[in-house]
């Protein structure tokens, strides 16, 4: 089986020839360290030598996708900056009308040459792609965390009005995308990070009104378009998977180990067989601080327990400076063992 095939078969939940990895997405700061060791000079050649199976090719990450006339990004707050624990530039709205009045992201602003090249450039690897989608993340920006917060309680109308906005771009862009993308893509690959490191950040109430019902959409559109579904989100979120799955989610992403309740053995309990695992392999004590015999027998365990469902990668996906690459190398050799 190719890479490609091996993901696609595990998330589909049928009997692969092995487990998958992912390298995950490594800080910008790694990188170089990494390819000092390992002897690489770009980040595909790395992949290739380490035997990655997963591509994550966004749109959204990549500059050339929204040409505004200004620079602007699609959600442009202070020159880039981003205001989670200040007031945002909506913070003082008190209507859905206010909200209407914000610059809000056009679509035709959205040049999808240079994610295309890409995904045709991929090989015959797993490619997740669509646009990344972080709502939660963007209308916490436009807000300021805590307004958000506090107006899912005050003002959840405007709080409507502004996810609405936010999530008709992100649909009507991976609607326009998907159109070019066709079968260049196997999975849609979306994020929003609603877990701390003992639970939600929001009540389960706040999420099955405010978030559940965009993220059935953003999955039922992924399938539509015969992707699988791939969802990435930090922090504990075990009181959540279970609506998760029941939404169409897919796969898992990205198994923050030491978080309340997603440790492997917990996970395994509670939802193998019921959806596939991205991850796992923590990066709190393990990945940066053990020996590569430590990370192997990690490895092995996770596979024990989460497996065959299981795509072996990081419990997050951007590796930090810490993380010595010989326990990068000893994750990918036991993750192929």
């Amino acid at each position: 089986m190719t890479s490609r095939e091996i993901v696609r078969t595990i998330i589909n939940r049928k009997a692969a020839s092995r487990c998958g990895f992912w390298l995950g997405n490594p800080h910008a700061d790694t990188w170089p360290i990494l390819h000092r060791y390992f002897g690489t000079k770009s980040e595909e050649e790395l992949r290739q030598k380490l035997g990655d199976d997963f591509r994550w090719i966004s749109p959204q990450l990549i500059d050339s996708t929204y040409k505004h006339p200004d620079g602007r990004n699609f959600f442009d707050l202070r020159a880039g900056k981003t205001s989670h624990g200040q007031a945002g530039p909506l913070a003082g709205c008190e209507s859905p009308g206010d909200i209407e009045k914000y610059d809000w992201p056009k679509l035709d602003y959205l040049d999808f040459e240079e994610a295309l090249a890409r995904l045709r450039d991929a090989g015959d690897v797993y490619r997740a792609s669509g646009f990344w989608c972080p709502f939660f993340h963007d209308i916490m920006d436009l807000f300021g965390m805590e307004n958000y917060l506090v107006k899912m309680y005050t003002n959840p109308a405007v709080i409507h009005a502004a996810t609405e906005r936010v999530c008709r771009f992100y649909l009507e862009a991976n609607e326009r995308f998907y159109e070019y993308a066709r079968n260049l893509i196997d999975g849609f690959f979306f994020g929003n990070d609603f877990g701390t490191q003992l639970d939600l950040i929001l009540s389960p109430a706040q999420f099955d009104e405010f978030i559940l019902p965009w993220f059935k959409k953003l999955t039922d559109q992924g399938h539509g378009h015969g992707y699988q579904v791939i969802l990435h989100s930090c922090g504990s979120i075990h009181r959540v998977i279970g609506r998760l799955i029941n939404a169409g989610v897919n796969c898992l992403h990205p198994l923050q180990a030491r978080a309340r309740n997603m440790d492997a053995r917990t996970l395994a309990r509670d939802f193998r067989g019921k959806i596939a695992f991205l991850g796992g392999i923590d990066t709190q004590r393990v990945l940066n601080q053990g020996t590569a015999d430590d990370v192997k027998t990690e490895v092995r365990r996770i596979k024990e327990l989460l497996g065959p469902d299981l795509i072996v990668s990081p419990s997050h996906e951007a590796i930090l400076p810490d993380v010595p690459p010989r326990n990068v190398a000893a994750m990918a050799e036991a993750a192929r063992e």
